[in-house]
Order: structure tokens, then C-alpha cells, then sequence
């Protein structure tokens, strides 16, 4: 069985939603498309696709199948390609995790702009705020801010992210300033969930660590921002949220005397796809995106 033609066949016809339209696009008999796919289904046990008379359809094991196989047709033809010396245009599939606000605020634009200089690389982007370890989930590069390591995998810094608790004036002038992260027990507080439920300072005296029983808590820093905007508490969130209203006063800093362990964005990428091509070429964009100035920074 020639697997690397069954995923390429298996692609098309995920690509196509047709056998049929698959087999004229290989240049291929239907009856071989048919084939092969066949043979993966045996392989993998299981069905990669719902057929009918009328529609076709990926079944959760063919949709989890999709990405490792695009990956798997990439990297031999990567291989073939730098083991003849083919001086080709950068393609192939990316898969990459990516944190929800970053993404709304900056980093979205920043991959649509690499996929518009190299427009022969396709791209899975898939947004969740949780660690994620890139071998364990199929990932080329995961871009996070929750500190997390794992065996096998490169950590590429590509910026500090200062966090910082604010308030909106409104809601200061109606509850008061907090003078201590003690006081934050008589606020109301707006949590960001993946962080968890207890927020640390550094005093002058060593770590402050305050339990929170929040008024709101999400996984969405956007969610948060609307919140506190609209005076409903005290909220702990990054720079690159909270610059634009700090900037036209429509939020203030609280607890400036007591800082907060800024964390790091950084790229998680495997050490078995490092030396992808595409890759290395998107892991220097995002160097080159955030540093040395982070797009918030900038604007």
C-alpha cells in the first residue's frame, strides 16, 4: 500500500467533496480513488467519510486525520525537495494554536500577512486560551502566554507582556482605591480564567497572593475589557488590551506600588519540525512582529 498516494488521494477528496471530482483533479480512474481510500479506512479502521447519494462528508476521524496527513505529504515532499537541492517557493501546511485577544488585537493580521507573501502555505489556526503541548495535539507552533514547558519542544520567546490591574474611574469614585491587594476583598473582581483564581503581587516584603471570588470570570480578555470599561470591577489583564483606554483615560491603574509577574509570549514549536522550511520562515516573522517592539507598542 503507498500510503503518502492513499493521504494524497484522501486530501483531494477531503478538498473536493467528491470522489469523482478527486479522481479528474489527480488525473486518476474514480475506481482507483475509490481504492485507496478504501485502503486507508482499512488501515486506520475506522470510516474516513460519510457517503450518500447525495452528500460527502468527513467523519470525526477522517476530520482528525486531515491535518496529520497534510503534514505527512509536506514533509516528504520537503524532503525530496532539499535532498535533490529544488530552490522552490516556501509551501506547505502550518498547523498553529493561538490565544483568543492576541489574536483579535494583532497576531490574526500578522498570519494573514504571511500567508499573503507566501501565498503557496496553507494554514489550520486554531484558537484556544488553555497550554497546549504541540506534539501531543499535532501542532507545528504554539503560541501561548501561560508559562508552560514540555520534553521536545523549542521555546522561542518573542516578547515580555506586562500585566497590570485597572479600574475604571467610575467605579473607583464610587467603591475607592484599593491601597493594598488585601483591600481587593472588599472590591468586586473580573477574573480571567486560565490565569486561575488567585492573583499574585510582589510586595516589598516578598509574593502577596490573593485568593479572588470574581463578579465575572471568562476565558476572554475582550470580555473583561467591556466589563471593567463599564465600571463593574477591578481586573487584572495584559498591556496590549488595556494601552488604547489607559491612554484615553477611560481606565486607571490601581495597585501601582505592588507589581505583577509580567509573562512571556512566547512559540512552541516541536524539535521534530524545526527544520521545516515553513516553519523557520514563520517563526522569524513573529520574531520580527514582536520585537523590538510588540505592534502594541508601536501604535
Amino acid at each position: 500500500m503507498d500510503t503518502i498516494a492513499n493521504f494524497r488521494t484522501f486530501i483531494a477528496v477531503a478538498q473536493a467533496g467528491s470522489f469523482s471530482k478527486a479522481a479528474r483533479q489527480l488525473g486518476i480512474a474514480a475506481s482507483v480513488v475509490t481504492k485507496r481510500i478504501d485502503q486507508l479506512e482499512w488501515r486506520a479502521r475506522a470510516r474516513l467519510f460519510e457517503r450518500s447519494t447525495r452528500r460527502l462528508a468527513l467523519t470525526d476521524e477522517g476530520r482528525r486525520l486531515l491535518p496529520a496527513a497534510r503534514r505527512i505529504v509536506h514533509d516528504v515532499e520537503d524532503a525530496f525537495g532539499s535532498a535533490l537541492g529544488h530552490a522552490h517557493e516556501l509551501e506547505g501546511h502550518l498547523r498553529i494554536k493561538v490565544p483568543t485577544s492576541l489574536t483579535a488585537t494583532c497576531l490574526g493580521d500578522a498570519l494573514g500577512r504571511f500567508l499573503e507573501v507566501h501565498p503557496k502555505v496553507s494554514m489550520d489556526v486554531v484558537v484556544i486560551d488553555r497550554p497546549v503541548n504541540p506534539i501531543q495535539e499535532g501542532f507545528d507552533i504554539v503560541v501561548g502566554m501561560l508559562p508552560a514547558s514540555y520534553d521536545g519542544v523549542l521555546e522561542a520567546g518573542l516578547c515580555p507582556l506586562p500585566r497590570m490591574a485597572v479600574a475604571a474611574p467610575s467605579y473607583l469614585a464610587a467603591r475607592g482605591h484599593p491601597a493594598h491587594p488585601t483591600d481587593l476583598a472588599r472590591h468586586a473582581l473580573l477574573n480571567f480564567q486560565p490565569t486561575g483564581p488567585v492573583w499574585t503581587f510582589q510586595g516589598p516584603n516578598g509574593p502577596i497572593a490573593v485568593e479572588v471570588a470574581p463578579r465575572l470570570s471568562t476565558n476572554d480578555g475582550h470580555v473583561l475589557l467591556n466589563s471593567v470599561l463599564r465600571g463593574n470591577g477591578i481586573t487584572i489583564l495584559s498591556a496590549y488590551i488595556v494601552d488604547g483606554a489607559l491612554g484615553r483615560g477611560e481606565l486607571v491603574r490601581v495597585l501601582e506600588d505592588f507589581a505583577i509577574p509580567e509573562y512571556w509570549i512566547r512559540a512552541l514549536v516541536p524539535h521534530s519540525r524545526t527544520h521545516l522550511g515553513r516553519v523557520q520562515a514563520l517563526l522569524s516573522w513573529l520574531r520580527d512582529e514582536f520585537t523590538p517592539l510588540p505592534p502594541w507598542a508601536r501604535h
